[in-house]
């Protein structure tokens, strides 16, 4: 039975001056309250999100001097008196937005986002509610497991919205970002056909070992919508997974099928103008669908389609807790294909 700790270490972000204001610091850890439980964090992924969050920008608002991180995978050191279904030694995530349980977002569990309106995971030890865990899959690493809550759940969650991706259908991914490289994960391993993205055509071949179908370097094809109605013989795609923003939002309007679906997820292109995307979405009969990740009862399901299917995160390189600054100087850097994780724990 491993001893329960008294102190943790923990990123905090007393100014909103970028990452290079992140503070580590000690803090006190109490034991669990009744429907708690304490987890030793073995790994955190980090997100655009975080980068966002360090300087101030976060349009869903943050606390002051926060906590940071929001993804995290570690193993339950005790359980509050009332809790029945985990015990420790259990291997778990915290959901993104701990009372997101099932369902739609609401008012009230949309802003108990982790690492933004409550603080967050970057801390060797977390005291956390216990209906916001899921277990992690067996045959993945906490490094990897890590990866799971915000960026793999949110393209799970895009994909498997009100009309759910089949196999058959064709999926547009934007980039190698964590959210874009598991929604093609998920879509191969759904059956459907995918469309990758990306200014580099190195990370193209690294979404080709993936299973992407089709590539487009959108450097040297700036229209790459046209390019994807050439893939589709002139039908579009069923799915996109929007992680550009107003920037591309337009090109994806003009690449979705008639009825088809964009999944508006992130915001990391530049700006654009979208005045006309009103009006194309209704010529199309499509759907632009907004949403912030997903509950719990979706990251249980996602689980299940990972194991079946052997899925493995992509982490692109793993960083001691100590240099999470130059975690962060990587992730900004955009150098990267899937994840980037910081290793809190040494064991």
């Amino acid at each position: 039975m491993p001893s329960i700790p008294t102190t943790t270490r923990e990123y905090r972000l007393p100014k909103v001056e970028g990452f290079k204001a992140l503070v580590l610091q000690q803090a006190s850890v109490r034991p669990p309250k009744s429907s708690e439980v304490l987890v030793k964090v073995h790994a955190v992924s980090l997100q655009y999100r975080d980068l966002v969050i360090a300087k101030g920008e976060y349009p869903l608002g943050q606390k002051e001097n926060p906590v940071v991180c929001s993804d995290m995978a570690g193993e339950i050191l005790a359980v509050g008196d009332e809790v029945k279904h985990w015990k420790a030694g259990d291997r778990v995530c915290a959901n993104f937005a701990v009372d997101h349980l099932y369902g739609d977002l609401t008012p009230e569990n949309k802003y108990c986002g982790l690492g933004g309106p409550i603080d967050g995971v970057l801390t060797e030890y977390k005291l956390l509610p216990a209906h916001c865990l899921v277990q992690v899959p067996a045959h993945l690493s906490y490094e990897e497991a890590s990866t799971l809550p915000c960026a793999a759940l949110t393209a799970y969650n895009g994909l498997n919205g009100p009309v759910p991706l089949k196999g058959g259908d064709i999926v547009l991914v934007q980039g190698t970002g964590g959210v874009s490289i598991f929604g093609l994960q998920i879509a191969v391993a759904s059956g459907a056909t995918v469309i990758a993205t990306s200014s580099s055509d190195e990370k193209l071949k690294i979404a080709s070992k993936l299973g992407a179908k089709h590539l487009i370097n959108y450097k040297k094809t700036p229209k790459w919508d046209e390019e994807v109605m050439k893939i589709t013989h002139g039908r579009g795609v069923d799915h996109i997974l929007e992680v550009g923003g107003p920037g591309t939002l337009t090109k994806s309007v003009a690449a979705v099928r008639y009825g088809g679906w964009i999944h508006m997820i992130g915001f990391v292109a530049a700006s654009g103008d979208v005045s006309s995307v009103p009006v194309e979405i209704l010529g199309k009969g499509a759907h632009l669908r907004g949403f912030i990740v997903g509950p719990v009862s979706q990251f249980e399901n996602m689980n299940r389609l990972f194991a079946a299917h052997s899925i493995k995160p992509v982490v692109d390189k793993v960083f001691p807790f100590e240099k999470a600054v130059e975690a962060y100087e990587y992730m900004g850097s955009q150098k990267h294909v899937g994840k980037v994780v910081i290793k809190v724990s040494k064991e």
